[in-house]
């Protein structure tokens, strides 16, 4: 998935991805992370995510880091909040009460432009990506964030050889390989998602599952 793969699906609007609510597992489970009002949450490859949105009405702080600025722009358009662009970096800076979205490549981003943030929220990051480039986005991952900082992380999973990515089939056993080295992983939703999914089932899946994990 290079850079421009992802600047023509913005530009084609094939966001299929993108989803027109906050996300149900999140508004159900952060909650149970007992979040300190006023954390900075990191959202990676957040595209125009309304879960942004919603993270900052619960009293938290958001920084978002995303490729396209088309997808970026968006989101603060069509949440009708004024924004100031700066750089920063290798970034454009797009800022807005308290979220914040470095426009540019995931892997150039520093801890430095982060600062202390409390939790990693991976929707639609992981899945994202082909096998090839995920230990890379781990790797960035451990160089951005220390231990203590948990993780909330959404995948799907089905027969990957009957559809291509993205999103991309990540399995139980990948996430424990990527993940088992620095965190503790605990599965806290495992939903059969098919019947909900047409488009999927059109496009051949006979099997569709999304789970989610808490990182600690």
């Amino acid at each position: 998935m290079e850079t421009e793969f992802w600047h023509q699906r913005w530009q084609e609007n094939q966001i299929g991805f993108h989803l027109p609510d906050t996300n149900p597992h999140l508004q159900t489970c952060l909650p149970q992370l007992a979040i300190p009002a006023g954390s900075t949450v990191f959202v990676p490859l957040c595209g125009k995510s309304l879960d942004m949105f919603w993270l900052r009405e619960q009293g938290h702080a958001v920084i978002g880091v995303e490729i396209s600025p088309l997808a970026v722009e968006s989101f603060f358009q069509e949440n009708k909040l004024q924004v100031e662009k700066t750089e920063s970096g290798d970034f454009a800076l797009y800022q807005s009460d308290a979220i914040r979205i470095y426009c540019g490549d995931y892997m150039q981003l520093t801890p430095r432009q982060l600062g202390e943030i409390r939790l990693v929220y991976d929707r639609a990051s992981l899945i994202a990506l082909p096998p090839r480039m995920r230990q890379d986005y781990v790797r960035q991952h451990v160089t951005l964030t220390d231990t203590n900082t948990p993780v909330l992380l959404i995948t799907l999973e089905y027969p990957q050889e009957q559809m291509d990515g993205p999103p991309f089939s990540v399995s139980e056993e990948e996430v424990t390989n990527l993940y088992a080295g620095r965190y503790k992983i605990e599965k806290l939703i495992d939903k059969d998602v098919l019947a909900n999914e047409p488009r999927f089932a059109e496009r051949g899946l006979t099997a569709l599952h999304e789970k989610v994990y808490l990182l600690t």
